[in-house]
């Protein structure tokens, strides 16, 4: 990574992952992977459906639930098997779902010289791998708490890594990195209204494929509608 001057500070692209570079919710996707290999059980799916509506409709919901439900159905497993299931999900779900534009603008913002960024509501396990199979520079997603023994307790660790927490963490990250002051967020690409807090702070600010609230504000504020579905 160059070194930045106080005179060329270091642009920063940061894109979110679901609807963005993936057509598609990672956690709606991984529900239904759990249960259909018999790891979750219908009840617990059931619950997360009720989750989501909610989420849909704006009604009150947890951020953390979610995710403490999924986890609540990898609770018997090693945390290394975890992370295996959720790797072999990438593969197999995920990455055929990879929007092609997508992975052409990542590389286009990398031969720019930006410092390209992943953020993500979704699991940190995930997004890692995520990032790496694009050639990012790092991925700012939600982690999931461990105990003394390194198990996976079936807590939210922190915040879960959506709304204005996606450019807090990235801001986090660039300023420990990159240092502060010596970057910029030049790019900035999201899909639901959730993301309107990361957009609004990026030079140039990109909706893609947006949803239906999203879409007027990208309107009303100039920002550039992006259509990636093939």
């Amino acid at each position: 990574m160059q070194q930045a001057t106080a005179m060329t500070p270091r642009k920063v692209a940061i894109f979110d992952f679901d609807g963005t570079i993936v057509d598609g919710q990672s956690g709606a996707l991984f529900t239904t992977y759990l249960l259909r290999h018999g790891i979750m059980r219908l009840p617990r799916a059931l619950h997360l459906g009720w989750w989501g509506l909610r989420y849909k409709l704006h009604l009150p919901y947890r951020q953390s639930e979610a995710r403490e439900l999924v986890f609540g159905a990898l609770a018997d497993l090693d945390p290394s098997t975890v992370d295996e299931v959720m790797h072999r999900f990438h593969d197999e779900v995920l990455l055929p779902r990879y929007r092609r534009r997508a992975r052409e603008e990542v590389d286009r913002r990398r031969k720019e010289g930006c410092v390209t960024l992943l953020v993500s509501a979704t699991f940190k396990a995930m997004a890692d791998v995520a990032a790496r199979t694009l050639g990012m520079d790092a991925a700012m997603a939600t982690l999931m708490e461990k105990d003394a023994q390194g198990r996976y307790t079936g807590r939210v660790q922190g915040d879960v890594i959506a709304g204005p927490q996606k450019y807090a963490a990235a801001s986090a990250w660039c300023d420990k990195n990159l240092g502060q002051g010596a970057w910029e967020l030049a790019y900035a690409y999201g899909d639901h209204h959730s993301d309107v807090d990361l957009l609004s702070r990026a030079k140039e600010a990109f909706a893609v494929c947006p949803g239906s609230t999203l879409r007027p504000i990208a309107k009303k504020r100039g920002w550039q509608i992006l259509d990636w579905d093939e």
